[in-house]
């Protein structure tokens, strides 16, 4: 007990807050200062409807989390109160914004959940559904803005990402992205719903070849992983999962709005649904992040795939406002409830 206490508390140290602080204030005032122009900010038309933008955006980001929160309710059969989905969602948030993003905060999540009280195997189908739900978001609205907005317009001939010695436009990094989060999606669908132990077996052979031997003991455990969600969920009925993809639908729905009701409250939106599905691609590109939360990353690619939406020069200063909407509040909520949380789980008994 009191090395998994060490352990959560190793995550939710101070130096792990300011890491991701730093690298996205240093990223964001770099860009501000590279495009500052005093004529820009002067002619800024601040009215009251730009204050009730702002606020929609604050309401946006709460329905994200309200939606969350309901999901986790429903994949845990409602065993955790409304508080309680509240703090743990908070510290699931705040763990994806202190690990790098290619790392995520599932490992932590897992913690999370099964120090409320839910035992290891149902913990461990939550947290793989979450994860499921919110890749199957994605693998399905990605064909669906494709074919309304078109991909000329959808992908950013001026923008090269390196990777591996070798350079990738956003069409490229949208690709290799897509492809691998439809083959995961396919492999955990064949693993949950039809054949867990045959999947298992097949990770087994696969990690006995000689260059991927020291990955075996990991693959055996991602098997039983399936074997325990297969169990967990195949019984669920039809409304179950409705319910459970509307809300995941819902919150990363209203967490991509933010940026357009950030954008109306400075200057007019013509196309709102580009705006959107230019975060689809955003988003591949945040998953691949080796920063904290994608800290740095995340600043930079705002202004290079919506710059063209807003006020000439005022997109780092509206990229820096949406991560104070979107991100460091984890960070801070996270820290607050954390001593709380850690009193209430281990003083149970």
């Amino acid at each position: 007990m009191i090395d998994n206490q060490n352990k959560i508390l190793s995550v939710f140290k101070f130096k792990r807050m300011i890491f991701p602080i730093i690298i996205g204030l240093g990223v964001a005032s770099y860009l501000f200062y590279r495009s500052y122009n005093p004529e820009v900010f002067n002619n800024i038309n601040w009215t009251f409807q730009s204050l009730l933008w702002i606020l929609l955006a604050i309401v946006l980001m709460a329905i994200r989390d309200i939606a969350y929160m309901y999901r986790i309710r429903l994949l845990t059969d409602k065993q955790l109160s409304w508080r309680k989905s509240f703090d743990v969602i908070m510290l699931w948030e705040f763990g994806s914004s202190v690990t790098p993003s290619v790392v995520g905060g599932s490992a932590l999540a897992l913690f999370i959940v099964n120090r409320e009280g839910i035992n290891f195997g149902k913990t461990t189908a939550i947290v793989l559904t979450t994860s499921l739900l919110d890749e199957l978001f994605y693998v399905i609205m990605v064909p669906i803005v494709v074919i309304i907005v078109g991909a000329n317009e959808l992908f950013l001939n001026y923008s090269s990402f390196g990777f591996f010695n070798s350079s990738f436009g956003s069409f490229g990094i949208f690709i290799i992205g897509y492809i691998f989060i439809l083959i995961l999606i396919s492999i955990i669908i064949y693993g949950i719903f039809i054949n867990p132990r045959g999947l298992k077996w097949l990770l087994i052979k696969i990690f006995k070849l000689r260059y991927l031997r020291r990955w075996l003991i990991s693959a055996a455990k991602t098997g039983d992983d399936l074997i325990i969600t297969s169990r967990e969920m195949k019984g669920k009925s039809i409304w179950f999962w409705l319910k459970a993809f509307g809300s995941t639908f819902i919150s990363w729905t209203a967490r991509f709005w933010v940026v357009n009701v950030m954008i109306l409250a400075f200057s007019p939106v013509n196309d709102h649904f580009l705006i959107y599905a230019r975060q689809l691609v955003m988003w591949v590109i945040l998953l691949i992040s080796p920063t904290p939360g994608g800290s740095g990353v995340a600043e930079f690619i705002f202004s290079d795939f919506l710059g063209e939406f807003i006020i000439p020069g005022l997109a780092p200063g509206l990229a820096l406002l949406w991560r104070l909407f979107s991100f460091y509040p984890y960070l801070f909520i996270g820290a607050i409830i954390l001593p709380g949380w850690l009193k209430r789980v281990y003083s149970k008994k």
